[in-house]
């Protein structure tokens, strides 16, 4: 693999791509209120909503390893751009559901098992392409930069789905979404920065894959952080639930749900700002061991609770201890990867994370069904307890872990 002579940096090339990302990422917080508020209205139940998220899964999880190998072999900036345009036709495809007053759930499910499709490609191509943006210098720098402003997006989304959604304009949440989309395609498809010339190589499309996986599992320390993530997420997850909620619980509609959304990141910023001052240098892995179990306690506390300040509070806690959790796996993962993995890397990182999200949700509407809203919240938050015990086992490497600086000797 070779690199460009002569990289051009450009430091409004960072402003750019990390103001694409904040909208697409908008986009989908946004799209995501509307979503799961107009489902649980035509349905009323919680299975419902977790088919929202196994819709989104379900692609995401066959087609995000593939994404990545194609990341590292065309320029991310052009993956990530089409992911994006595909994306803004599944918010015009809402807009036309909503239009003609469509009242059948299946029909949304099958527009967002393509914006399932769109969420596997831009996954790894937006995850691997800031390395290429910056010096490296200057990337630990750049991805506190990209984080910050990544929790503001999921801050103002979902507020701002809310309150549109709650003027009774659902038309307008998801034109606004299309127009995101687009506008945040056209940024990245001009962004400059080091350019990636990969060498011709006879390993097929599953051997290329399979070499990202088992760069992952001869890592203990990287797998351990990124699984410990998946399963904390998988079960402690609360966002499908969140509807119902502020619908039947909190009793707070549409603007509530916007604040409940919007409450796990604003935990999120405060602590990204805080870590971007104070960044984590000493004592890495207890430290992550000690977020996720805040995660579910946290988790556990909500499910209990009946007062919406309360529930705020106990939000903010979550999305504080994520992302955490977020920089220290973030770290790990970009710390410990050439270039010539960047794409297949993220890909394993993102079916990890970014796919046990929506496998959550699914599972939380299913627990939910099966055994009422609340139980399965507690369920999930003991639960997030008991793997955070188990992996300190699992991976002492892990636990061991002191600072950044002993990633370096793992590339």
């Amino acid at each position: 693999m070779s690199d460009t002579a002569h990289p051009t940096y450009r430091p409004q090339d960072v402003h750019h791509f990390v103001g694409s990302r904040f909208l697409s990422t908008c986009a989908m917080q946004v799209q995501s209120v509307a979503i799961g508020w107009q489902v649980y209205d035509m349905e009323k139940t919680a299975l419902s909503l977790g088919l929202v998220g196994l819709c989104q899964f379900a692609p995401m999880f066959l087609l995000t390893l593939p994404a990545g190998d194609i990341s590292d072999r065309y320029d991310q900036r052009k993956v990530y751009a089409w992911a994006a345009r595909l994306q803004s036709l599944c918010s015009l495809l809402f807009v036309a559901l909503t239009l003609f007053a469509v009242r059948e759930a299946y029909a949304f499910y099958a527009v967002l098992v393509l914006f399932g499709a769109a969420r596997g490609f831009a996954a790894p191509s937006g995850s691997s392409l800031l390395p290429f943006l910056v010096p490296q210098e200057k990337l630990p720098q750049a991805m506190a930069y990209n984080s910050s402003v990544f929790t503001v997006a999921v801050i103002a989304g979902p507020a701002l789905g809310g309150f549109l959604y709650a003027t009774g304009q659902p038309v307008i949440v998801y034109g606004l979404c299309f127009l995101f989309f687009q506008v945040a395609a056209g940024i990245v498809i001009r962004l400059q920065g080091r350019r990636f010339t990969p060498e011709k190589s006879l390993a097929s499309r599953r051997e290329r894959v399979a070499e990202g996986i088992r760069f992952v599992k001869q890592r203990p320390v990287v797998l351990g952080a990124i699984s410990l993530d998946l399963f904390a997420v998988l079960l402690g997850g609360v966002t499908a639930l969140l509807p119902i909620f502020a619908a039947d619980i909190l009793h707070v509609g549409p603007l509530g749900l916007g604040f409940l959304r919007s409450a796990p990141a604003v935990g999120a910023c405060l602590t990204a700002l805080y870590l971007a001052r104070y960044p984590l240098k000493q004592k890495i892995g207890p430290i992550l061991f000690v977020s996720v179990a805040g995660f579910g306690i946290a988790t556990i506390v909500f499910g209990l609770s009946t007062s919406f300040p309360l529930s705020l509070l106990c939000l903010g806690v979550l999305g504080a201890t994520d992302m955490v959790s977020v920089n220290v796996r973030g770290a790990l993962v970009q710390l410990a990867t050439p270039d010539a993995m960047r794409g297949r890397v993220s890909a394993v990182s993102m079916l990890f994370i970014g796919a046990s999200n929506e496998l959550g949700e699914f599972e939380s509407g299913v627990t939910a069904a099966l055994f009422g809203t609340v139980p399965a919240v507690l369920i999930g938050g003991v639960g997030t307890l008991l793997v955070v015990g188990t992996w300190m086992k699992l991976f002492p490497g892990l636990r061991r872990v002191n600072s950044f600086d002993d990633v370096k000797k793992w590339t």
